[in-house]
Parts: structure tokens; C-alpha cells; sequence
């Protein structure tokens, strides 16, 4: 690698490689590390700068994730996050206790040094936060940059090392002004000359697949949606007809998904596609089963019973191809042996290549869904497909609330329609990141032709994001979301009441299972 390059120490944050796609956006390549990688193994890179990630734990608890403490001897810029700021602060003298209010969200940043890291910056920002520790003593070898009204030492720099420390979150979009410092910390601080761009991703990418696949053929799992679509279209590039992609039809499909898929796939792209309608036993499986991670682990494992069935038929069949991005992989746990919070399961995270006996090629696995449709933009896929709204892999079981059932699924497909449509008439799609309809598993009285009735209620959830690691609810018009309630009340049989989700991510999720 002879690129220049910012590595990212991972303790384990939900935020690990957001920091790393936003060191992408300032075009310097990022690499995420463990975070007890040796600093001889990082004297190894074209290094330019360290950036230590935030972490669940705490420093001073006795299982506490530590890094190498020879990394301060490096003679390159460090900048640490939440716990990779107390951590440092900690290694160099500084002492780190339990905060007497923790805090959680926005806040107000007081900017009280604007010579380096704060340049460019106005003296009150907002920030987001999420701490329950902080430095209580800063000794002597640190100048306080930045403060918060709980938390003294919001931002810091050590007076001999070339360390920085930030006790808020500059790569969440929720901190407004939080590019401007990590640009000032890349292009100031660090010297970066910013060579990189996501054009070059797509071709290394594209050889990378050429060089693991050899002469050998790939199965992708293709459900249509943004990430596979990219995904199959990166392939067939590297390796032509090489490639075969296999739909399940899974019974828990948008309406009209299936003749969509194949419409695109094998008549307009020409691929090799194979359609699985696997739909009466996944619904089967799923009968009488609520808690949603238990659906998640029962959608697996029938997708892998699905590959199964075709798979046998495809000859030198090595690998299989999944659209895994990120923030699959961070929700559903550790990530490269560091500790994460287990949020969810997602179904094309682990276990299919080893019950298959396939390798694995997950070419997305490191991007963000903003990413995605830039490497779609530069593949030429249609701006439709690119700009498609995501949707989860376990389809429409995971918006409904409780069993999944046909009738569920007929009254949610017809809902979903109503919204997408609206939202598009009103020409909000592009604005919105992300729009669903949720079945809940609860009736209400209302009044319908003069007569009472005790029927379902629909909720909406309608996103803005870049990253999807965080989110806020869309400001959608009372007149767009009153003709959305009013059709999916007129139209939809079994709903009587539409209601409207305004919580952000976190503390929420996007998805409601």
C-alpha cells in the first residue's frame, strides 16, 4: 500500500467505520485496525495519522481494551474519540472517573482554542455525545480546547505530543460542524495530500474479485435491492458469466418485487438468474413466532435451505456473494475480534458460507449505503435502482409487529404502496432516506360507515440520514402524511388508524424489528 494512509484503532464502537468513511469523504484512504495493533505493525504503513475510535467500555475497568502505548512514539498525529480520548488522556497522566451527568445527544460545544484542531469554528456549536466517563484532572501537560456545561474538557491537546482529544462525536452528521474538524485534523495537523476517491475503490475492488475468484463461479444472493443490485453489477464486471445470481422469492416481497427483479436482471443486464419461490416455507417456519431476532435466525437459516435447492444445480460454484455493508455488520456484533454491542441479527451476516461450503465475497462490506450508490453511480446503474430506498433482508417480517401471516402481509404490501407512491408525488423521495410501513400487532375502535370498528393501525417511519448509523425523522407536511393516512384508511381493508413514528437513531432503530 503505498497510498498515504489513516489508520483507525476500532475499540469497539457503533461508530468505528463511520470514522473511516468520513476520512474516506475527505479523500484520504483509512484503514480500520484492532485496537491493540503494534505500533511496529503501524511504522509498517505510509501512516500520516491515527485516529482512536470510542468504545462501550471503560478505561479504567479491569477488562478495559488498551492500545500499544509505544503508538505516542510514532511521530504522527493522533486524534482520539470519546474513549479513545479518555484512554490516551489516561496513558498520559491524565485521570478519568464516572461523570456526575452523563451525557447522551446534543449538546452545546463552548470553543475556547481555535489554533488547530477547533480552526474555523464558531465559539458555540452543537455536538453529539454519548459519555458516562470524562477527565476529572487534566494535570499539567494539556491545554483544554473546547468545554460543554457537564463536561470541562470537551477537547484537548497535549503540549508536547502530537495528541488531540475530542469527548463528543465529530463523525456523526448530528455534529454539524464536525467535517471541519476532521479536516482540520487531516489537512492541518496531519499534512494529507487527499489522493483518494471512491472511483478507486470500484477498480481495486474489481481486480481484487478478479484475483480471489480465478477461473471459478460465484453465486450472488440478488434481492433487487441497492446493495445486491451494486454488488451483482461490480461482479459481472470483474468476471462476466462467471457470475450466478439466485432470487428467492421468500413470500415476504413489495408488491410486484419478484417480476421487477427479473425484468431488470435477466432482460435488461442479460445475467444468469435463477428464481427460488421458497415462499410457502418460510411462511411456515414463521408461523406463530414473534420475537423478532428468533424470525431473523429463521429467515437464515430457510435462505440457506433456498441456496441449498439451487446451488447443487450450478457447476464450480466456489463462492457466494452477499451485500453486506457496515452497518450490518456492526449491528450484529464484534467486528475483527473487538467487542461490540449486539443491536440485531441480519441474515446475510455469518454462517452462510460455512453451512454452504462456499467462500465468501462481500466486496460492500467496509462501505456505508451512501457509498454504495456512488460506486453504483460510477458503474452506470440506473438512477432509479441506485436511489432506491433500502429494505431489510428479512423483507416485510420484520415490519410486522408480532406473527407474520398472509393476510398481514397483503394489508402491509397495499400500506407500503400508498406511502411510496405519496412520497414520491409529493417529490420527497430523494429527500427521505429511508420510508416503511409497520403492521402493528394491535386493533383500535373507529367509526367506518356509520358503524364502530375494531381494526388494525398502520405506523409510517420515514428517515433522513447519510450514514445510517444515525438518523432523524422526516419533517414530512401534515397535508402529505393526512392523504397517506387517508388512503391506506379508504383503501386498505383492516386498517383504521394511521400513525406517525418521530423518534431519532439512536435511541431508536430505523427498522422497528
Amino acid at each position: 500500500m503505498s497510498r498515504e494512509v489513516v489508520a483507525i484503532l476500532d475499540f469497539g464502537s457503533q461508530y468505528g467505520q463511520l470514522i473511516a468513511r468520513r476520512v474516506r469523504e475527505q479523500n484520504v484512504l483509512s484503514r480500520i485496525c484492532r485496537a491493540d495493533i503494534s505500533a511496529e505493525e503501524l511504522s509498517e504503513m505510509p501512516l500520516k495519522g491515527l485516529i482512536l475510535s470510542g468504545g462501550p467500555a471503560s478505561v479504567y475497568d479491569k477488562n478495559a481494551i488498551k492500545c500499544d502505548e509505544n503508538i505516542f512514539e510514532l511521530d504522527v498525529p493522533i486524534l482520539g474519540i470519546c474513549y479513545g480520548m479518555q484512554l490516551a488522556c489516561q496513558i498520559l497522566g491524565a485521570k478519568i472517573v464516572p461523570a456526575e451527568r452523563r451525557e447522551y445527544g446534543r449538546t452545546n460545544l463552548s470553543v475556547l482554542d481555535k489554533s488547530d484542531l477547533l480552526a474555523n469554528l464558531p465559539e458555540s456549536m452543537t455536538a453529539w455525545a454519548s459519555h458516562g466517563d470524562q477527565i476529572e484532572d487534566l494535570g499539567h501537560n494539556f491545554t483544554k480546547l473546547a468545554s460543554t456545561e457537564t463536561c470541562p474538557f470537551a477537547a484537548v491537546r497535549h503540549n508536547k505530543k502530537k495528541f488531540f482529544g475530542v469527548q463528543f462525536h465529530p463523525e456523526v452528521s448530528h455534529t454539524p460542524k464536525g467535517s471541519q474538524i476532521l479536516e482540520n485534523f487531516l489537512y492541518d495537523i496531519c499534512g494529507c495530500a487527499g489522493d483518494w476517491k471512491m472511483s478507486d475503490f470500484a477498480s481495486e475492488t474489481i481486480e481484487a474479485v478478479r484475483r480471489q475468484v480465478g477461473n471459478d463461479t460465484v453465486i450472488c444472493g440478488l434481492s433487487g435491492g441497492v446493495d445486491s443490485s451494486v454488488v451483482a453489477s461490480l461482479i459481472h464486471k470483474a468476471i462476466g458469466d462467471q457470475l450466478v445470481c439466485i432470487f428467492v422469492d421468500n413470500g415476504l416481497l413489495r408488491r410486484n418485487e419478484r417480476d421487477h427483479v427479473v425484468s431488470t436482471f435477466r432482460n435488461h443486464f442479460h445475467m444468469d438468474l435463477r428464481v427460488v419461490d421458497w415462499s410457502e416455507q418460510f411462511l411456515a417456519k414463521l408461523a406463530g413466532v414473534t420475537d423478532p431476532q428468533e424470525k431473523r435466525k429463521i429467515i437464515g437459516a430457510e435462505f440457506i435451505e433456498a441456496f441449498k435447492s439451487q446451488a447443487s444445480k450450478i457447476s464450480n460454484a466456489k463462492f457466494l456473494a452477499q451485500g453486506t455493508l457496515y452497518p450490518d455488520v456492526i449491528e450484529s456484533g464484534s467486528k475483527d475480534g473487538n467487542p461490540a454491542a449486539n443491536i440485531k441479527l441480519h441474515h446475510n451476516v455469518g454462517g452462510l458460507p460455512e453451512q454452504l461450503g462456499f467462500e465468501l465475497v462481500e466486496p460492500l462490506r467496509d462501505l456505508f449505503k451512501d457509498e454504495v450508490r456512488v460506486v453504483g453511480e460510477y458503474l452506470g446503474l440506473p438512477e432509479e435502482m441506485v436511489w432506491r430506498h433500502p429494505f431489510p433482508g428479512p423483507g416485510l417480517a420484520v415490519r410486522i409487529i408480532g406473527e407474520v401471516t398472509k393476510e398481514g402481509l397483503e394489508v402491509l404490501r397495499a400500506a407500503d404502496e400508498i406511502l411510496i407512491d405519496e412520497i414520491k408525488s409529493a417529490g420527497l423521495y430523494r429527500k427521505i432516506s429511508q420510508a416503511l410501513a409497520v403492521l402493528l400487532p394491535i386493533s383500535t375502535v373507529g367509526v367506518m360507515g356509520d358503524e364502530r370498528s375494531y381494526e388494525n393501525v398502520v405506523a409510517i417511519r420515514a428517515v433522513e440520514t447519510v450514514d445510517f448509523m444515525t438518523a432523524d425523522f422526516s419533517r414530512i407536511g401534515y397535508e402529505v402524511l393526512g392523504i397517506i393516512s387517508n388512503r391506506i384508511i379508504n383503501e386498505v381493508h383492516g386498517v383504521n388508524r394511521v400513525v406517525y413514528d418521530v423518534s431519532s437513531k439512536p435511541p431508536a432503530t430505523i427498522e422497528w424489528e
